[in-house]
């Protein structure tokens, strides 16, 4: 039973990342608003309703990409838990981490294609407003994540939202000097700099959250 729903899930992955990928693919050719959701169900070779079980906004079509990093943050406070690792050091290594892979959550990456997602994402009005959406469930789940074994108060979210902000915000930072031109290796000094300087602004505001 349990490799049958193994296999069911695998197969339901493959669903989401096909039909995102195909529309992704359309809106980058000719753009989010000029794609109706008719046309990339029948580009995908399923119906509208079947793609709406998956996708419940055109939006989503998109930021499927970020489904996997919603609960990033916290996967790794929680995993840092078991060694001992304070939940600010255990975000600013994977961080650091992902700026060294040119992870493109993190800003750092010139890939073509990778640029051209993020000025379709960034772009376009109604996707930066869906984006808002995600980053408010991974503070949820972050602040989850702080708080266990019980359930999250008020300075578990506080703290959630500044450390989700500071990585926004960072990658952002990222992306604005490598969409001017700057070349990733060139800009990874300053990227590693900046993100030191913040998460230790972090650990000084957050001392509950910076000590083992």
């Amino acid at each position: 039973m349990s490799g049958e729903m193994g296999l069911r899930e695998r197969k339901r992955l493959r669903m989401y990342r096909s039909v995102s990928e195909t529309a992704i693919a359309l809106f980058l050719e000719r753009g989010f608003e000029k794609v109706s959701v008719a046309e990339i169900a029948a580009s995908a070779d399923i119906s509208k309703p079947t793609l709406f079980r998956y996708f419940p906004a055109k939006e989503d079509l998109v930021l499927h990409r970020f489904a996997d990093h919603e609960d990033e943050a916290a996967r790794v406070v929680t995993a840092a838990r078991a060694d001992g690792t304070a939940p600010l050091a255990a975000l600013h290594r994977d961080f650091l981490d992902g700026l060294a892979r040119h992870d493109p959550v993190t800003g750092l990456n010139d890939d073509p294609g990778v640029l051209a997602f993020h000025d379709l994402l960034y772009g376009t009005p109604s996707l930066v407003a869906r984006l808002y959406t995600y980053l408010e469930r991974s503070e949820e789940r972050l602040a989850g994540a702080l708080a266990a074994p019980g359930p999250p108060g008020l300075p578990d979210r506080t703290a959630a939202a500044q450390m989700v902000a500071v990585r926004r915000v960072l990658a952002q930072e990222n992306r604005r000097r490598v969409a001017s031109g700057e070349r990733a290796d060139a800009v990874h000094p300053d990227a590693v700099t900046h993100a030191d300087r913040a998460f230790a602004e972090l650990r000084d505001g957050l001392p509950r959250y910076a000590g083992a």
